[in-house]
């Protein structure tokens, strides 16, 4: 059994085409149902305002399978400590011993859900998307933006967050980069001339609404990930001419669907993995709206742990 640290798992795993490719290969796998996913376990540590989320799947003819620990304990930063953390574990699928150990403190996760933002983009977003408004200035919006370029060029990004500290410090990074940015006062103003949303924040009520949305915008939503969660108003998802998620169960109960009783929206949802795997055309034109909404799925996480293994090997 290996022991891997963060510092090494990072120096290995970074957001490249070939992590692109294993994260969405396990889309597709979930998507012609050759993955088992059980749904997650959750645990609530309310005395400590903390959580963890215990999430796994089995990619049918791998060699391995991961199992993610990630605990979210919201309190530590007033103590000097991240607010998020966790490892995976690594096992092996012949013989269920355990392979190796990935201590990457929340890292591949933060790799992994990053490429689903991508990934989401390459195959709903308009293929000449060079504008990207993003609401929220955390970790996970510095990453996304980074994917993006991946499968798009883009060159412009339009930001707003709740602390404008945070805001303008995100900007100042975004044009580190080489792109060009503008702050907003408003999620309207931010989003007047996107070609493409993101969204991620820890909101618990609506940002982004259908008014909002500009024609042929695609919007990736990415803060939902757990049931008190909410980044997009109802008004968004009737608003779409195509909704997708990762997996619809969860988008029930953790993501962007649980605003419509007994989960019977008054519209198709899709899955990615699916949309991927039969090369589903949901883009029908320039005007087309797309929303797809990611909670973060296990099959994710196997797939980045097995990809972190081969380059740590």
């Amino acid at each position: 059994m290996q022991i891997y640290q963060r510092d090494a798992i990072e120096a290995v795993v970074t957001l490249n085409l070939d992590a692109l490719a294993a994260v969405e290969a396990g889309f597709v796998a979930l998507g012609r149902g050759d993955a088992v996913q059980p749904s997650i376990l959750s645990m609530a540590i309310p005395e400590a305002n903390g959580e963890v989320d215990v999430k796994t799947a089995h990619i049918r003819g791998g060699e391995r399978f991961a199992i993610k620990i990630s605990p979210g304990f919201f309190d530590n930063p007033k103590i000097g400590l991240p607010s998020l953390n966790g490892l995976m574990l690594v096992l092996s699928a012949k013989t269920g011993l355990v392979e190796a150990v990935l201590f990457d403190e929340g890292y591949l996760t933060a790799m992994r859900t990053a490429l689903a933002g991508a990934i989401a983009a390459k195959h709903l977003a308009r293929r000449d998307s060079r504008r990207v408004a993003v609401l929220g200035a955390g970790e996970q919006a510095r990453l996304q933006i980074q994917a993006l370029r991946l499968v798009r060029d883009i060159d412009t990004v339009d930001v707003w967050a709740r602390r404008g500290e945070a805001a303008n410090d995100y900007a100042d990074h975004l044009r580190e980069a080489g792109l060009a940015v503008q702050v907003h006062d408003s999620v309207a103003a931010a989003c007047a001339e996107a070609d493409i949303i993101v969204t991620a924040t820890p909101s618990r009520e609506p940002l982004l609404h259908a008014r909002d949305l500009p024609e042929g915008v695609h919007v990736t939503a990415m803060g939902s990930d757990s049931p008190e969660k909410r980044e997009l108003d109802d008004s968004v998802l009737t608003r779409a001419d195509a909704f997708v998620c990762d997996t619809r169960a969860q988008s029930e109960t953790n993501g962007e669907l649980k605003g419509f009783a007994g989960g019977q929206p008054p519209f198709k949802v899709h899955e990615l993995g699916r949309v991927i795997a039969a090369e589903e055309r949901l883009r029908l034109s320039q005007a087309t709206i797309t929303v797809c909404d990611l909670t973060g799925t296990g099959v994710q996480d196997t797939a980045i742990a097995d990809y972190a293994l081969q380059q740590l090997a």
